[in-house]
């Protein structure tokens, strides 16, 4: 099974936050995450990749939850935003799609993290592989990225199918 890279483990370890790396089945999004591993959505970090004038952004928010491009618009004060295509993570991160971390300082890439992403103790990251996770308190990871943080989210109704792990 395919690991992390070697640079997001340096990354990690040079950080000196303690963190865990999650193994698990193949899966490509935040929301198949939740499924095997039996997580709350709310408990699981998705990373997206928008684009504004200034160039790219990070933006990071809860796995059951969707953007609200107008209040991300406007806490990022852009006069244009849209969301990357995945052309453009290949071409400006070299990271596969679906595969995209929320770790700005990694990526050399400003970061925005949903409000909400603030409230949970340990958070499911994006670790650059498929088949692992990265587990990291939500206050080590905030103390590790200082990122922007700000309300520009809302409920996309997304249930899981199986019982979560209490």
């Amino acid at each position: 099974m395919a690991t992390i890279s070697a640079a997001m483990k340096k990354y990690l370890d040079a950080s000196h936050k303690k963190y865990a790396l999650i193994e698990h089945k193949k899966v490509f999004t935040a929301y198949d995450l939740g499924q095997t591993l039996k997580r709350k959505l709310d408990d699981i970090a998705k990373t997206l990749l928008v684009k504004t004038e200034a160039g790219y952004t990070l933006v990071v928010v809860r796995a059951g939850d969707r953007l609200n491009l107008v209040k991300l618009k406007k806490a990022l004060a852009a006069k244009k935003l849209s969301i990357a295509k995945e052309s453009d993570m290949v071409k400006a991160l070299k990271v596969k799609p679906g595969a995209l971390t929320p770790f700005g300082g990694f990526h050399k890439l400003p970061i925005i993290v949903d409000k909400k992403m603030t409230k949970g103790t340990k958070l499911l990251f994006g670790s650059g592989s498929f088949e692992h996770a990265i587990e990291m308190k939500a206050k080590d990871f905030l103390a590790l990225e200082h990122p922007t943080v700000a309300a520009f989210s809302e409920s996309a109704g997304l249930k899981l199918q199986v019982k979560v792990k209490k």
